[in-house]
């Protein structure tokens, strides 16, 4: 049960000149505006297993979370209409898509004196009731979200988890709720919408430069984490990725700092328990030892960086075994500060795992031809990600299709992008996805990224594609790239855009 509820920031309630505390009993009312998206879906569905009463609103558009929304039972709308908005409604937790000065809905709850919250600091508020552990970095928050959720439903750890895509092992939810000791949540490092979470441990996986429209340089992001790091309490743990320069940089200015914080570092270069000791690819597993236990651990998904993500998930698990046996009077402990139970669970729930939604996920396969998506919009996710595939599936051809997301990313990191994908045998370039919060200036486009690839490609000091292509629209690629395909290859739709349709379409006339 969640006993207390409060606004963690300003502006959550523009019409009122204190923030608004509130105490969500079972029964209390609150309406999601946005109700669709992954967070909110996820964040609702966490109130409604404490007993809270939820509905809300959005477009008509299908998502995968209309399935789960129906599952649950939760009742919206697909309109936004100020007549949703009523007296019995407690408070209304809403979407950064849309604006309470503009927004109907958000309007009329202000007239009404209904105490707005923006998602990211309901979450936050949410997070002050547990233990709690936020998961931050560029790249694999998901990933590493997913795999501790895994990790702990197979150590039988009393937690909830809310991770940032659907999860096959949180049967398609972004949530899993396994008891209320602890909570696990993805962060997002975007606008800072982090620093409204009150973790006691953070997990940093990466810290390079993003979101350019808001983080113009790379001093910039990485302030912005070691300003998170700074709401970790004494006794607070940082677990970071010894393997990457920016997560190394944040970690040496919290420990110059003296914050009386815990350093965890993990990866292949890292000293201590979770230093990772030996790595391969077996019988299409990953298979790696860290220097804490005697037997390896197996994991089904590809790519050297999900060892990392595997490395960081089971540092994390293990800080909230030692916090939860030592309460328990338990010392019999195994590696890693888990009980010898804990730790085989642990270990089958490795091994069990098959990613999540839009991370390397698997299709289907038609004629020999196996269809993937991922989500790696960045060009270093883009690289490791190929990379990964390539050792795994070592016998298929790799073409990819992708759709940058952002012009300002496309523009900031034009270089990056065009050698990311030299691991791929094929590729298929299309226009960029827009974003709602950037206006297109006429600068740099797909067809750029396009025609700084081919201006490159027979340069000797990397390996280009062999054949790249570019076609505007994804779906308009469908009669071009069909007959391509052969028994044997991947097909891969990677980005932050729609061109997963493609993939799809490719399936489904195969």
């Amino acid at each position: 049960m969640i006993k207390h509820f409060a606004a963690l920031s300003g502006n959550l309630y523009p019409r009122m000149m204190k923030e608004p505390v509130f105490t969500v009993q079972p029964n209390s009312c609150v309406f999601f505006v946005g109700i669709k998206g992954t967070g909110m879906s996820a964040l609702a569905e966490l109130l409604l297993n404490a007993g809270v009463r939820v509905s809300g609103s959005d477009t008509g558009d299908i998502f995968y979370t209309d399935a789960i929304l129906k599952e649950l039972g939760v009742p919206y709308v697909e309109t936004f209409d100020a007549a949703h908005i009523h007296d019995g409604v407690d408070f209304v937790v809403y979407s950064a898509a849309y604006s309470p000065e503009t927004h109907p809905e958000l309007l009329e709850a202000s007239r009404r004196g209904i105490p707005l919250f923006k998602y990211t600091d309901a979450l936050g508020a949410y997070s002050a009731n547990f233990d709690s552990s936020g998961i931050a970095g560029v790249h694999g928050k998901t990933t590493t979200t997913a795999l501790a959720g895994s990790l702990l439903k197979g150590a039988r750890l009393p937690a909830q988890i809310l991770a940032g895509s659907a999860v096959s092992v949180f049967n398609g939810h972004s949530t899993l709720s396994l008891g209320n000791g602890y909570f696990v949540a993805e962060t997002c490092e975007y606008r800072r919408h982090f620093l409204s979470f009150h973790p006691k441990r953070i997990v940093l996986t990466s810290v390079e430069s993003d979101h350019q429209d808001y983080y113009p340089t790379y001093e910039s992001i990485r302030d912005a984490f070691i300003e998170y790091g700074r709401k970790l309490p004494p006794g607070g743990e940082l677990v970071y990725c010894a393997d990457d320069e920016g997560a190394c940089e944040v970690a040496e200015t919290l420990r110059k700092e003296q914050r009386g914080l815990v350093f965890t570092p993990y990866g292949f270069t890292a000293r201590g328990d979770f230093g990772i000791k030996r790595f391969s690819v077996e019988n299409e597993r990953l298979v790696f030892e860290l220097n804490a236990f005697a037997e390896p651990f197996a994991l089904r998904i590809p790519g050297r960086h999900n060892a990392l993500n595997a490395a960081a998930a089971l540092a994390l698990v293990s800080s909230i075994a030692r916090t939860e046996n030592r309460a328990a009077g338990v010392t019999a402990l195994s590696a890693g500060s888990m009980t010898k139970a804990q730790l085989e669970g642990a270990r089958r729930g490795l091994e069990r795992f098959r990613g999540s939604k839009r991370r390397s996920e698997i299709i289907g396969e038609k004629n020999g031809v196996l269809f993937m998506d991922d989500y790696a919009h960045h060009p270093t996710a883009i690289k490791t990600t190929i990379e990964g595939l390539k050792t795994f599936y070592p016998n298929r051809r790799l073409i990819v299709s992708f759709m940058p997301h952002t012009y300002t990313r496309t523009a900031a990191l034009l270089d990056e992008f065009a050698t990311a994908f030299d691991g791929a045998d094929a590729l298929l370039l299309h226009k960029v996805y827009a974003s709602a919060r950037e206006t297109y200036s006429g600068g740099v486009t797909g067809r750029t990224l396009f025609e700084k690839i081919e201006t490159i490609k027979e340069e000797e000091y990397a390996p280009r594609a062999k054949e790249i292509l570019y076609v505007e629209e994804p779906l308009d690629a469908l009669p071009l790239v069909k007959p391509m395909l052969k028994a044997g290859d991947l097909f891969l739709t990677m980005g932050a855009g729609d061109n997963w349709k493609l993939g799809k379409a490719l399936l489904e006339e195969a």
